[in-house]
């Protein structure tokens, strides 16, 4: 049988499912076991079963690794499935938020409250929305000509993404003596994410992972195509921008917490699609699971790789991605 005839049976997807769910599992728990302080197992379990008991590394796992896990498995399912979407809504593999400018629309208005005005972050996650929104749509429209091509969707996401990202630089400039602690929503990280964090990404994450669940037969219909859509009885139109708003609220709610991470949109989405088919029942639930195991093992290896300095998982991202997206333009389902 061919490996695209077996991915695409109900039983093969099951066991791929598993498989992932289970390396976001332990991508997790390693994530919370490894660093400059080793926790064994015994530990670990020990300290989870009984959390109200001293332990010399309770504090390190429930106050240090555990809100920072959390805060990195969320992103990585926002992120992913954010790509996901646009890459469906699109109709474009290379769509990502980070490469298209989605990212960057949701950075400028976050890093506009950050240095212009602090006092107000609890504004950063709506106002991103905002950013991540305007610039889908600005995107969407540029790209429009009698229908999506992908190739315009490319030029028209560079073309914003450098007019967002021109925006930061301003901001950078002009407010330079308030840019130290910006620096690291530029690379993207996890350093010194705590509960707060994860208070704030956790409802965003929610009400978006719950409205992609709620939009998967639509997406299914969607990749058949508009003529057959509109014959279904679809508003094409309005789904795109539901879709596009549902892409833009998870985008925007990581990037207001970690910055700009690139990147796993476009990686996390394809690899699923290679393990699984394109059947978003499936697709969906395996792409928000490796995103969290992408994630939560690159901090990981970010943590450890040059101890005790931490290296931003932004810059493994980067490292990862950079290459991924050569290889994607290589490909002839993509030219």
């Amino acid at each position: 049988m061919k490996i695209k005839t077996l991915r695409n049976t109900l039983g093969w997807q099951a066991i791929m499912l598993v498989l992932i769910m289970l390396a976001a599992l332990a991508a997790f728990s390693c994530s919370l076991m490894v660093g400059a302080v080793k926790v064994s197992f015994h530990d670990f379990i020990d300290i989870l079963i009984h959390s109200n008991i001293e332990h010399p590394y309770r504090d390190i796992l429930w106050n240090i690794r555990l809100p920072r896990t959390i805060v990195g498995a969320l992103v990585g399912a926002n992120l992913a499935l954010a790509g996901l979407l646009l890459q469906g809504v699109m109709r474009n593999p290379l769509a990502d938020p980070h490469i298209i400018g989605v990212s960057s629309g949701a950075g400028l208005f976050g890093m506009a409250i950050l240095v212009i005005f602090p006092h107000l972050t609890s504004l950063v996650t709506p106002l991103a929305f905002i950013g991540a929104m305007g610039a889908a749509i600005l995107i969407y429209l540029l790209s429009w000509k009698n229908g999506i091509v992908p190739t315009r969707v490319i030029l028209a996401g560079v073309a914003v993404s450098a007019f967002f990202g021109s925006g930061i630089s301003a901001l950078m400039t002009f407010y330079s003596d308030r840019v130290q602690g910006a620096l690291s929503f530029m690379v993207g990280g996890l350093a010194a994410k705590s509960w707060p964090q994860v208070e704030t990404i956790l409802p965003y994450s929610i009400i978006g992972i719950l409205f992609s669940l709620l939009l998967v037969k639509k997406l299914n219909i969607i990749k058949l195509g508009d003529s057959v859509a509109k014959g279904l009885g679809m508003r094409v139109e309005v789904v795109r921008l539901i879709i596009t708003a549902t892409a833009a609220l998870l985008a925007a709610s990581s990037v207001s917490v970690v910055g700009l991470l690139g990147f796993v949109g476009l990686i996390v989405p394809h690899i699923c699609r290679l393990l699984i088919g394109n059947d978003y029942r499936v697709l969906l639930p395996a792409t928000a699971c490796l995103g969290i195991a992408v994630v939560t093992i690159s901090d990981t290896f970010g943590r450890i790789l040059f101890s005790p300095f931490e290296l931003p998982v932004g810059v493994i991202m980067g490292a990862l991605g950079g290459p991924f997206f050569l290889f994607l333009l290589r490909r002839k389902s993509v030219s």
